[in-house]
């Protein structure tokens, strides 16, 4: 019996899912290798939107793609885990497990509420997708860069860090995935955004 043919069907359609998901042109997506110890089948991806991002970017991220170098403006990781047992802790036999940073301006990264909007962005992603969840769960983390000595004129920095997962209602998890890409492209301030939904200023420092 083919390795293949071990595989549960639910997850091979999950699989199928994902490859027929329509991702932003402006983000850079490749498969990586998956956590082992998490869940018996799992599928991960990579993502990164390049300071030379092709789509037209507004504020301080045009001025990030003007660099001779070019910088990412955002990452992140998207992981789908399937365990044919199912899980309490899911409610469900699938999970998705996701990650998320960019950089922002000092200033605009001390908003306390900047936390709350980044998980406002994710379910309102889901919500345009059309994409059923349940048993969403997720941190916000804004993390401080101050640079001395040799690196002082450097300003400081902000990043911000989202970490979520949920649980998808279905197998077929294409409109979760390309959820998710809005959700990064939104991170790195590339329009169209949401209707009433602001984007963040974001800057790389070099």
């Amino acid at each position: 019996m083919s390795a293949l043919a071990q595989v549960p069907s639910d997850f091979l359609t999950a699989l199928g899912s994902l490859r027929k998901a329509r991702c932003r042109p402006e983000l850079r997506l490749e498969e990586i290798p998956a956590p082992s110890r998490l869940a018996p089948y799992a599928v991960a991806l990579a993502a990164e939107v390049p300071g030379n991002a092709a789509a037209p970017l507004h504020g301080p991220a045009r001025r990030a793609a003007a660099r001779s170098t070019p910088a990412e403006l955002a990452t992140g990781r998207f992981i789908l885990l399937h365990d044919p047992d199912g899980s309490d802790l899911w409610d469900g036999t699938f999970r998705i497990v996701t990650y998320i940073r960019a950089q922002l301006e000092a200033e605009i990264g001390n908003d306390q509420l900047l936390g709350s909007v980044a998980w406002t962005w994710l379910s309102e992603a889901l919500e345009n997708h059309q994409a059923p969840y349940r048993a969403a769960g997720g941190t916000a983390t804004r993390i401080l860069s101050e640079s001395f000595g040799t690196l002082a004129d450097r300003q400081d920095a902000i990043d911000i860090e989202l970490r979520a997962s949920w649980t998808p209602a279905a197998a077929d998890v294409r409109s979760h995935l390309e959820a998710w890409s809005d959700m990064v492209c939104t991170f790195a301030g590339l329009p169209p955004l949401p209707e009433g939904v602001q984007p963040l200023p974001i800057r790389r420092f070099t």
